[in-house]
């Protein structure tokens, strides 16, 4: 596949921030594939508890100063990079003070899940693509880790379908064991809506819960990833009916069949346009 460009968005990578499996997955894979041949960027929040200094993370002038509007509210999205040397890889950070400077990442001291979790999710969404875009790299392939990126395959297939950075992108989305049994906030899938989409476009996750946002990236998705041994039964059976490319669930750290996959993914085109 030669060099062949992969976008990874996630909330957590190891070792910034190690939340679940999620973690080892994200920084294995993009290493594993990098070894592969691909070309690999990666973007992740910069969450409060991510220790800057520790992890010598620095700001990206040039990306940064962008606004991104929630709820007719500008939002500063601060871009910040770091490397992995012995994997010669860039992890970049979105930053904004009022979502992420926090010592806390989805829930409290107190254990209570933020009530802005929803704007959260979609300023990393949104903040992640303009980010992308801001970098001049088209990725052949967004493979999107959790459900704070869940928004990411909509936004594409809406808003981005025509934009040259992600007119010809495939995405993929991993499943993973439900991460919360809260609610986003009740007005979260009108929050969500971009240019050139309308509420239509975002019904499938006006639920709020961490099912519907599985269920709204598996219809935007191209491909879908089962990256945990134990998903919720529901979900099963929407990625079921859905009718998608899917990786089963594999418990081997042996990533040669995501590589397979993503083959699978960007030829599928090829075949049908034959």
């Amino acid at each position: 596949m030669g060099k062949s460009k992969l976008l990874f968005i996630t909330h957590e990578m190891s070792p910034f921030l190690e939340l679940t499996k999620i973690s080892e997955i994200t920084r294995q894979l993009p290493q594993a594939m990098q070894d592969k041949g691909f070309e690999i960027r990666i973007l992740m929040p910069r969450f409060g508890n991510i220790n800057e200094r520790r992890n010598r993370l620095h700001e990206v002038i040039r990306l940064s100063g962008m606004n991104i509007i929630i709820n007719d509210n500008d939002n500063p999205l601060i871009i910040k990079v770091a490397s992995i040397p012995s994997a010669r890889m860039q992890v970049y950070f979105l930053d904004n003070e009022e979502y992420f400077q926090r010592k806390h990442v989805f829930n409290d001291k107190d254990g209570k899940f933020y009530a802005d979790n929803d704007e959260r999710m979609i300023f990393f969404c949104k903040g992640a693509l303009e980010t992308v875009k801001k970098l001049g790299w088209a990725p052949d392939i967004v493979h999107c880790h959790g459900w704070m990126s869940a928004l990411v395959p909509a936004y594409i297939k809406n808003t981005y379908k025509d934009d040259p950075t992600f007119k010809h992108s495939k995405i993929v989305y991993s499943i993973y064991e439900n991460d919360f049994t809260e609610k986003l906030d009740d007005d979260f899938a009108r929050k969500a809506v971009m240019s050139d989409m309308t509420e239509a476009h975002t019904d499938v996750y006006k639920p709020g819960t961490n099912a519907a946002l599985y269920a709204g990236a598996i219809q935007y998705s191209d491909g879908i990833v089962l990256a945990s041994e134990n998903i919720d039964a529901d979900v099963l059976n929407n990625v079921k009916n859905s009718q998608k490319s899917v990786l089963e669930f594999n418990s081997t750290s042996d990533f040669e069949n995501y590589y397979n996959f993503y083959d699978e993914i960007t030829n599928e085109e090829l075949v049908n346009v034959a």
